[in-house]
């Protein structure tokens, strides 16, 4: 095991997956000297089964839950670090380095902020177990398998898509998507991110050109809310013939390799240990 030089890294999955689907990245970026680790959301157990029995314990977690979440526990590290999300988790990683929680953040496949008008119609088919049953607000939905393919397996052979529905989806709570479908009609939106705020740390947005859950016009609908008013490092990586699943199907060490030179790029290795006074 290699002795960690670099800022430490906070992983976020995002709705309807399980943190467990993390580990394969923690095993490498520990590799490459940094240290880890994936939290789950509030509600979630320490595993894929724990959580599936018991999903009442995820009814009515909303967004800002889950940033206070993750704030906390960034609160207690003796250095900021950087944020890693997937789907919604990647929208929490843009609101922690918002609020100067975070030294770096990668957005995988975001959950869009508000702001975004861009509204295809596979992102609403992909929204739909829970968009289309109004009392899911209060309460989780879980995914069946046909409904992964098509909102994270597209591009997968049903076998593959069917596994990693098995090993690692959970009961998702319907409240965070609802908040972000609202995002734009609310004055204080919790998907409201500062796309202003300059100077802040590095940004890396990403996009699988085959992404059904956010596609690809959604994300760079994202990317140019933060170039149009920030000189702070923003950038876009497009990954050709990839689908929702890019972070834990059997390509993620592409995606994990690149976000690793990215980051090798843009972040220092020797951040401070930091105070939290000025944020309080």
């Amino acid at each position: 095991m290699s002795t960690p030089t670099n800022p430490p890294v906070v992983f976020i999955h995002g709705l309807w997956i399980h943190s467990d689907s993390w580990t394969p990245w923690i095993d490498l970026f520990d590799q490459h000297g940094y240290t880890a680790v994936a939290p789950g959301w509030p509600g979630d157990g320490d595993t894929v089964e724990a959580t599936r029995a018991h999903p009442e314990a995820l009814d009515g977690i909303g967004i800002e839950a889950i940033f206070d979440h993750y704030a906390d526990i960034i609160e207690a590290m003796p250095q900021k670090p950087i944020v890693i999300g997937h789907s919604f988790g990647g929208l929490i990683a843009q609101e922690l380095l918002a609020h100067d929680l975070a030294i770096a953040a990668v957005a995988i496949d975001p959950a869009p902020i508000k702001g975004v008008k861009a509204l295809p119609f596979a992102q609403l088919r992909s929204g739909f177990p829970i968009l289309g049953k109004p009392s899911s607000k209060k309460h989780t939905v879980s995914l069946t398998g046909a409904q992964f393919q098509y909102s994270f397996g597209n591009a997968l052979s049903k076998d593959e898509s069917d596994a990693l529905h098995t090993r690692f989806t959970i009961p998702g709570p319907g409240r965070p998507l609802f908040e972000d479908a609202a995002a734009n009609f609310s004055r204080t939106s919790p998907a409201a991110v500062d796309t202003y705020k300059t100077p802040r740390g590095p940004l890396l947005l990403t996009s699988g050109s085959l992404d059904h859950t956010v596609p690809e016009k959604v994300t760079r609908e994202v990317f140019a809310l933060y170039t149009k008013h920030t000189d702070s490092v923003t950038d876009f990586h497009e990954f050709e013939g990839r689908g929702h699943s890019l972070a834990f199907d059997s390509g993620w060490a592409d995606v994990a390799a690149d976000v690793l030179t990215w980051l090798d790029q843009k972040v220092t290795t020797d951040a401070p240990l930091k105070s939290f006074a000025a944020n309080a």
